[in-house]
């Protein structure tokens, strides 16, 4: 497994430890792997999300994921999954924590992108969630306010 999936992992994996479900307030379960769109579910209700993992201070940007599984949901007319964000970041020897909910993510806050043709992936479609800090969220998570 690559570095970024390990990380990935690891950050679903703390997204289930430390959030309750934001629709009900029961416990959080992850997905099986390469599950399409959602990474969590409620263990009781019907809510389920994306999930990213990002080492850095809250952003307006994140890496998404695949554009073609996207693009055909968006063609469907479906809307784009609920969004987890797990920031992670270091500063002057300390550690924080900020988990940020996005119920509702816009198609236009969708940037398309391409792998380089030197990429592993080479010239595979992806796509960046973009403008985070202009929608309206909840914080699930801050290691401040603990």
């Amino acid at each position: 497994m690559s570095k970024s999936k390990d990380e990935g992992a690891i950050g679903e994996q703390e997204v289930i430890t430390l959030v309750k479900c934001p629709n009900c307030g029961k416990k959080l379960m992850g997905l099986p792997k390469n599950y399409p769109l959602f990474d969590i579910q409620c263990t009781a209700c019907s809510f389920r999300a994306q999930v990213k993992t990002n080492n850095a201070k809250p952003k307006g940007e994140v890496f998404g994921a695949g554009w073609d599984i996207i693009e055909k949901v968006l063609k469907s007319g479906h809307m784009v999954p609920p969004l987890i964000v797990n920031f992670k970041w270091n500063h002057k020897g300390k550690s924080y924590q900020t988990i940020l909910f996005y119920p509702f993510v816009p198609k236009d806050y969708l940037k398309k992108r391409v792998l380089s043709p030197t990429a592993r992936r080479a010239n595979y479609k992806m796509f960046n969630y973009i403008g985070l800090d202009k929608l309206p969220h909840f914080i699930l998570y801050d290691s401040e306010r603990v």
